[in-house]
């Protein structure tokens, strides 16, 4: 009978190689994942910058309900955003047929910022009716 096998101490362990490509999967692994959160905290930056643009948007559009019969031409600035509004008559069929219905203008909203050194933009249009002259205010 032969005696308990003895492992040699050549058989011991990992070698040095094996854990030099180790230790290199695990950092390009590392450097994937940290590329990819980087990534994903610059899109959640990109979409919230593109949201306060479309609800400053939203909000100019909901203060001009009505449009008066020269048009809307406005701009300005707020919070870092540079915007414009322009509404320009749209014609309907109506318009000819019925000279006292109210006619509608397109409304434009254009909403400008700096993201580092891109220039981003969101543009909003709608439909709004021109303001009825009210009794005894001239028309134009």
């Amino acid at each position: 009978m032969r005696g308990p096998r003895r492992i040699r101490s050549s058989q011991l362990g990992f070698s040095l190689l094996e854990i030099l490509v180790a230790f290199a999967i695990a950092a390009m692994a590392l450097g994937m994942l940290y590329r990819v959160s980087g990534n994903n905290a610059r899109q959640a930056s990109n979409l919230a910058q593109h949201e306060r643009a479309m609800i400053l948007a939203q909000s100019l559009l909901a203060a001009h309900a009505v449009v008066p019969a020269q048009g809307l031409h406005e701009t300005g600035q707020a919070a870092g955003y540079g915007w414009t509004v322009d509404s320009r008559p749209y014609p309907t069929a109506v318009n000819n047929a019925a000279p006292q219905a109210a006619r509608l203008h397109e409304v434009r909203i254009d909403v400008a910022w700096q993201d580092g050194d891109v220039q981003r933009t969101f543009e909003l249009s709608s439909l709004r009716p021109q303001r009825l002259p009210q009794p005894g205010e001239a028309t134009r």
